[in-house]
């Protein structure tokens, strides 16, 4: 299964889970049954690009998001993709892929979505 974590740089499983979900500078993909590791640049339009972030993260096959948290829009993005959202993660991408792994981590619904995105120019 291929899961993606926000991220702040390109060191892999290294890396620590971005605390903006739309606004980090990467995403890590972990493949879980080969392990291999994918670093990939968020190129959306909240980095100057174009775009949303789950519109990039679908194109990579990521089945599942491990994030700190995300804004309502962004949790129903995800859902009509057909991706999983999972939130509290926090660490490293190895420390979020191992809370995911043993259901520390909660889904994520419109109840835990971040309540500053719901009103554009709010922020944390």
């Amino acid at each position: 299964m291929k899961v993606c974590i926000p991220t702040m740089g390109n060191r892999g499983i290294k890396e620590y889970v971005g605390e903006h979900f739309g606004r980090v500078p990467t995403y890590t993909l972990v493949d879980t049954k080969t392990n291999e590791v994918t670093v990939i640049d968020n190129t959306s339009e909240h980095t100057g690009g174009q775009g949303y972030p789950p519109d990039i993260i679908a194109r990579t096959g990521a089945e599942v998001m491990l994030c700190g948290g995300l804004g309502r829009r962004a949790v129903g993005m995800f859902e009509e993709l057909g991706i999983m959202v999972y939130v509290g993660a926090t660490g490293t991408v190895k420390d979020a892929v191992q809370m995911w792994k043993i259901g520390k981590l909660q889904p994520a619904t419109d109840e835990n979505a971040c309540r500053q995105h719901a009103f554009r120019g709010e922020r944390h």
